[in-house]
């Protein structure tokens, strides 16, 4: 099974996380549901540089890419994916969606409002546990 390296960023502005839904995909499992933005983790790349790159190519926003949230390891029923989940700001809201249909900005409390995809729901529950998580 084919395994692929790709980047996350949870982009937080104003105590607000960037959500993105994905359009139509040949892959019913993760077909308009929503993820963190990002992608995959070309040869040479760093993780660090994919994830300004991906936000880049998807947003037209520049970001602050800070601390590693974690790494998820989840296999789809055709691939698998080890996902690294950094924490990211950025200092405006104005966005273009260039791959994704929709956009929101939510707090913490409620991110679980949303249909996941599976990969990013342990990332979901870590900043839904969070102590020090944004207040609405």
């Amino acid at each position: 099974m084919k395994q692929i390296e790709v980047v996350a960023g949870i982009i937080i502005n104003q105590d607000k996380i960037l959500c993105m839904k994905r359009g139509i995909s040949k892959f019913t499992y993760v077909s308009q549901k929503f993820e963190f933005p990002g992608g995959k983790v070309e040869d040479k790349e760093t993780y660090r540089q994919a994830l300004a790159r991906e936000i880049r190519e998807e947003l037209r926003i520049e970001i602050e890419i800070g601390e590693k949230l974690m790494v998820v390891n989840h296999t789809y029923p055709d691939f698998q994916i080890r996902m690294h989940c950094y924490l990211c700001s950025s200092e405006n809201r104005k966005i273009t969606l260039t791959e994704h249909i929709e956009s929101k900005w939510l707090y913490c409390q409620e991110l679980n409002q949303l249909d996941w995809a599976a990969a990013d729901i342990p990332a979901v529950k870590r900043l839904m546990e969070c102590k020090n998580a944004p207040a609405t």
